[in-house]
């Protein structure tokens, strides 16, 4: 297991530097004019503009201005002396404080969200694979459906005007200045986000362990545990859901990985400042340090989220064998 994991986690550092390389040349090359000349203004000199591309780090080599913005991304500020970093060509913020700041939000968000869409989509899941074609099955379908089809921002859009603007249940959207994220929490802000972002996923993974169990309480040792004399709750729940899940366990990394990169359209519908707004703030302004910054993070989580996968197998599925 140790060697494993160590072979994994160097395997992990090489992917993100590849990554952080292609993600810091692709956006460096892109013809989208001179950023020192659009942060410091069209009715500037050119004495300010190069002022302005010296602050910026653009007037040193390509290899340099790598280095800055690798730097940039460590959490650990004391780790190097030299205090210059990447910084976002909006607001001359360094893109580091920027994400560590909104990265709670982000993480408030999908934790949230994914213990929801866990508690709704795996029951539901169950019961309609073990009474198939009851009511109980052809509800969940529905839920499914409907889940699957509703868009995020539509939902969101509906959740906001019945129960903040019409019954007035829920809190509205953002969070007000002043107001710290255990304050929003607790007043409830991030309900109706974590509804309109899990139900997509609950409806999905309705379907999934639906498909997945039925395909499992099908096959010959399960029958053999019956046979056994085995109650059907210990046949369904050590026998069967144990071997449902693994697919689950793929999916369920990939997307908390993906959604903790950013999850661009509930935090824009809603007005949180986590990293899918911060992402789209720096593709309409052209901000590119700062959708770098968002890239190899997003990277960084589904690497790692991937890890947790295969380690977990090793617990869910007793076949697999890490080595």
């Amino acid at each position: 297991m140790l060697r494993y994991l160590i072979r994994r986690t160097l395997f992990l550092i090489l992917v993100l530097w590849i990554i952080s390389v292609l993600t810091f040349l692709i956006f460096v090359k892109l013809p989208a004019g001179d950023p020192a000349r659009r942060a410091a203004g069209r009715r500037t000199n050119e004495r300010i503009i190069a002022q302005a591309r010296k602050n910026l780090g653009l007037d040193k080599p390509v290899i340099v201005q790598y280095a800055r913005f690798a730097k940039g991304l460590i959490p650990w500020p004391g780790l190097f002396l030299n205090r210059q970093v990447y910084f976002s060509y909006s607001n001359y913020v360094p893109v580091k404080e920027e994400l560590y700041q909104r990265l709670p939000i982000t993480i408030t968000l999908t934790v949230g969200a994914a213990v929801l869409w866990l508690l709704v989509g795996l029951p539901i899941g169950i019961i309609s694979a073990v009474k198939p074609r009851s009511i109980a099955d052809r509800a969940s379908m529905i839920f499914a459906l409907f889940g699957v089809s509703a868009p995020v921002f539509w939902l969101g859009l509906v959740l906001l005007y019945v129960f903040w603007f019409q019954l007035g249940w829920a809190a509205g959207s953002g969070i007000p200045a002043g107001e710290t994220l255990w304050q929003a929490i607790l007043k409830g802000r991030f309900i109706l986000p974590w509804v309109a972002l899990s139900l997509a996923f609950a409806a999905f993974y309705t379907r999934m362990v639906r498909g997945n169990l039925m395909e499992v309480l099908s096959e010959d040792y399960i029958r053999t545990a019956r046979a056994k004399g085995l109650s059907e709750r210990r046949v369904i729940f050590r026998h069967g859901l144990r071997s449902a899940l693994t697919p689950v366990v793929t999916m369920f990394g990939m997307d908390v990985g993906l959604l903790l990169g950013g999850a661009i359209i509930t935090e824009t519908v809603f007005n949180l400042p986590g990293l899918g707004r911060y992402a789209i703030q720096g593709i309409r302004g052209s901000d590119f340090p700062a959708v770098m910054g968002v890239t190899v993070l997003g990277t960084f989580f589904i690497i790692v989220a991937n890890l947790v996968v295969d380690v977990l197998y090793a617990f869910v599925d007793p076949r697999i064998q890490l080595s």
